[in-house]
């Protein structure tokens, strides 16, 4: 399939853009591809471009002398004939083939030495519905040649646009993070045209959100909302020999219920530690809670050190006056005395609940309970008798705290824990928090299913949806087939339930990033619990097996990746890293600590990250993932580079494996076979794939026909 051996590895992808325009429940996407050519000779642009199911293949546009030139329809035998014609004479072709089983292959020739070359790939396809909520895919072409090139492969940006109409709700992402950028236009248009890429019938104003970094598969969900429900969603991946995955996506109403009052209470630790810049830092953040309340919500300012102070006796209205007040007391903290931790959190609890009146606490400290109540757990057993209904969130600040009790805290109070280096901002940790609680819609909020049962749910327990929020839950499923996901809750307006139906898949390989996303959030539960009681060999033992088996460094896992010029370094480590080495980790960060920060408080900081991770983006953050160009993931699937070859960090060396020629028919036999392996042979021509008893190995020596025994042996250990 190559031309006349013209592929050159200094051909690489400048940046990749997509688009992707909703309207009547069509989505046109239309991809940009840019190359340059960085060598000293002339190269050609190869890759791989797998559509999304049921795509219709509009045109695909190709710069010549800075026009963009279409192409035609022919037959394939006829297309390559030309093609490989005008290559001989170096000329301007791009070939576009039909590989089978929805992938594309893209062919463009010349490039010369320094020159930049677009290619622009047009379809549409019709919105696929997923519960209550409209789902939109894409996944990055492949180059063939991309594990020659030595050249990153560049940037790649995504961007979705939509009716700014009541019936759809806010678009949310469990692979990347995404922004919104609101606009309106009078004359905007949605679907393609000749004079403009992007141009429809559609009139009036859109909403478009944007992924900056939309490597690998990306996957968006638009949610259909209606007035007096909410639009629920499911995502699910099932193995099919043990429990499913599930992604539970809950979208309030269009319909806003009336706002709970808060009584929010921000207790701040003033002793010696915290002088100079996070005192500072600190009374900022309580300037910036203050002015998160509205004027129906009342607060409570509370300050310790050796001693427990208040600003005033019980609660405050938020008035304009009350604030201003508020804010002097702050600005005349001093820090100073011990730490009497156990004593501030007594008075925060003193303050009786009122019915109808959401309370909510927010701790901060740097230190070591020193006065009072100095045992953690008494601590945090006293808190949990007195909390009640009251949310607690934490924050702790720097490395000399008990990180197990700042955990234990926000759990039991249904709250979060935030860890703040000493290099990182106090304010904008405390910001963001207090800006996502500045409207609480519904609380107590439970979720369960009729006809499956879900279980190790993450988050467990009740939880509250907040303005301008969705809630996402991450679970195990046993059972399959018809179900109804029930949500039940409580706002100003009295209990609130919705249902949906939905199916529950017994075996799917579709979405492998959910059964990630639970398993960064188990981890990170597991994790604290074993901070909180000193851990166990089944937590030790799960906590491995979920770093092995998802790739996600833990304390127990972690990937070594050898600079240039070490190989001599990596053949004493021998082929394999160690899984069950920890290698200059900081509590599993796969990140060398900090000096000023015990492995503890990384470890804490790193599990609370991965407890809140509803995306793939934030779980890869959450636990450090390395952005070395030697380690990829592809749908459940991590991958090194060993020796020029993608290895499955699973595959332990033994077993038979079966070699296979990439692009060739035994090659899309095995897709056919294991429609899965589609997004593990993405990584690229060189890669292991472990399976149960045996791996396949892509390699350009291998198999281009599969025998009966072939077949037998994927069917039987695959």
């Amino acid at each position: 399939m190559r031309s006349c051996g013209i592929t050159s590895p200094d051909v690489y992808r400048q940046s990749s853009d997509v688009r992707v325009a909703l309207a009547d429940r069509v989505l046109h996407y239309e991809i940009t591809e840019t190359y340059v050519n960085r060598g000293g000779r002339v190269g050609e642009a190869d890759f791989m471009f797998p559509l999304p199911k049921g795509a219709a293949f509009q045109d695909l546009k190709l710069s010549i002398n800075g026009e963009m030139v279409s192409g035609e329809t022919m037959s394939a035998d006829r297309a390559r004939q030309i093609y490989e014609d005008i290559v001989r004479r170096q000329r301007d072709p791009a070939l576009l083939e039909w590989m089978g089983y929805g992938l594309l292959r893209a062919r463009i020739f010349p490039i010369a030495p320094g020159e930049v070359k677009k290619v622009v790939v047009r379809f549409q396809t019709v919105a696929e519905r997923e519960g209550d909520a409209l789902r939109i895919d894409y996944f990055r072409g492949l180059r063939t040649n991309q594990v020659a090139s030595r050249y990153p492969e560049g940037r790649v940006s995504f961007t979705l646009s939509y009716p700014n109409d009541p019936m759809y709700g806010t678009a949310y992402s469990p692979t990347h993070s995404i922004y919104e950028d609101r606009y309106a236009s009078n004359d905007y248009n949605a679907g393609p045209s000749d004079s403009d890429h992007f141009a429809s019938s559609y009139r009036g104003s859109m909403r478009r959100f944007e992924v900056r970094d939309a490597n690998g598969e990306v996957t968006l969900l638009i949610p259909i909302r209606r007035s007096t429900s909410a639009a629920i969603s499911l995502l699910a991946n099932a193995p099919g020999n043990d429990d499913g995955f599930a992604l539970i996506t809950i979208s309030p109403p269009a319909v806003r219920p009336r706002a709970v009052p808060r009584d929010v209470t921000f207790v701040l630790d003033v002793s010696g530690s915290m002088s100079g810049q996070k005192i500072e830092q600190a009374r900022a953040a309580g300037k910036q809670l203050l002015r998160t309340l509205s004027s129906m919500d009342r607060f409570r300012l509370i300050d310790f050190s050796s001693d427990v102070r208040t600003f005033r006796d019980g609660f405050s209205y938020a008035t304009s006056e009350n604030i201003r007040a508020a804010e002097r007391y702050l600005d005349d903290l001093e820090a100073q005395g011990s730490t009497n931790i156990s004593g501030a959190l007594d008075e925060a609890l003193s303050a009786p609940t009122q019915s109808g009146r959401l309370p909510i606490i927010l701790f901060l400290t740097d230190g070591q309970p020193t006065v009072g109540e100095r045992d953690a757990t008494v601590i945090a057993n006293s808190v949990a008798k007195q909390r009640g209904g009251r949310r607690l969130f934490t924050f702790g600040v720097g490395a000399d705290l008990n990180v197990s009790l700042i955990e234990q805290l926000a759990l039991e109070g249904r709250g979060t824990a935030s860890f703040v280096r000493p290099d990182e901002s106090v304010e904008r940790a405390v910001g963001i928090v207090a800006s996502r609680l500045t409207s609480p819609l519904v609380t107590d909020v439970r979720v369960r299913a009729d006809g499956v049962r879900l279980r190790k749910m993450h988050p467990g327990g009740p939880v509250d949806i907040f303005a301008g929020e969705d809630l996402v839950l991450l679970a195990r499923y046993d059972g399959s087939g018809d179900a109804i996901i029930r949500v039940d809750g409580q706002t100003t307006n009295g209990p609130v339930s919705w249902a949906t139906r939905v199916r529950f898949p017994d075996r799917s390989r579709e979405n492998p990033f959910v059964a990630r996303l639970w398993a960064t959030q188990r981890v990170g539960y597991l994790s604290a619990e074993k901070r909180k009681n000193g851990g166990s060999r089944e937590i030790d033992d799960e906590i491995r097996d979920l770093g092995e088996r998802f790739g996600i460094p833990t304390e127990f896992s972690s990937y070594l990746v050898v600079e240039p010029g070490m190989n001599r370094v990596q053949q004493q480590l021998g082929r394999r890293a160690d899984m069950n080495q920890v290698v200059a980790t900081a509590g599993g960060t796969g990140r060398a600590a900090p000096a000023a920060a015990p492995v503890q408080f990384e470890a804490a900081k790193a599990a609370s990250a991965q407890r809140a991770a509803t995306s793939v983006a934030a779980a890869d953050s959450a636990v450090g993932a390395l952005s070395d160009a030697r380690m990829k993931r592809a749908g459940t699937y991590t991958f090194v580079l060993r020796d020029g070859v993608w290895t499955d960090v699973q595959y332990k060396g033994s077993g038979p494996v079966l070699r296979v020629k990439p692009f060739s028919d035994a090659y899309f036999r095995i897709i056919e076979l294991q429609p899965d392996l589609r997004d593990a042979f993405s990584v690229g021509e060189r890669a292991i794939v472990a399976g149960r008893s045996m791996a396949i190995e892509l390699s350009p020596s291998g198999v281009e026909q599969l025998s009966d025994r072939d077949q037998a042996m994927l069917r039987d250990r695959w």
